[in-house]
């Protein structure tokens, strides 16, 4: 949550603070897409780019929920999320991003296509980030086999997607 100055403020942690557990392994991937961004340093540029890195979170892979609960049911699981004027700390401590912790959605979604999720990602993904007022939401899929286009982006607009024009610079179109 943003203060009138610009600083993050951190919501009280209950006595017993809920952390997430870590997300499943699939032992059929080498490595996950948002370990290939770290390791590369993509996340880090990104960061520094996009917003103040005190502030900006870059991250994947990890939970979508709106409050922090024990049962995973309804939770999603982004391949990468961006959000400005947040408490990336807070992120890291849960291992997720809470909504209700955050303050607010993330900015920016993008799930990367794959046999076992693609057509959820364009359908039951799409729905929900909706419904969970992110105000950008891409899908990129190499092949275009899962998604009906290799990338594809909707802008939130009266809750409800829209289907944007691809420019090539998605990352330039969610900066505040």
């Amino acid at each position: 949550m943003t203060t009138a100055k610009g600083a993050v403020s951190r919501v009280e942690q209950p006595e017993e603070f809920f952390v997430f557990p870590d997300p499943p392994e699939d032992p059929e991937d080498k490595m996950t897409n948002f370990d290939h961004l770290t390791t590369t340093g993509n996340a880090h540029h990104l960061i520094q780019h996009l917003g103040n890195p005190d502030t900006t979170l870059v991250a994947g892979e990890r939970y979508l929920a709106v409050v922090p609960t024990r049962s995973l049911a309804g939770i999603r699981y982004a391949d990468l999320l961006v959000a400005f004027d947040v408490d990336p700390a807070g992120y890291h401590r849960r291992k997720a991003y809470v909504i209700s912790d955050q303050g607010k959605p993330p900015d920016f979604v993008m799930e990367i296509a794959s046999p076992s999720t693609g057509r959820i990602d364009a359908t039951d993904k799409r729905s929900d980030y909706a419904a969970l007022g992110i105000p950008e939401y891409w899908r990129f899929d190499e092949t275009g086999e899962y998604h009906g286009a290799r990338l594809a982006g909707d802008r939130l607009v009266d809750g409800q997607y829209q289907r944007g024009q691809i420019t090539g610079l998605a990352f330039y179109s969610i900066h505040p």
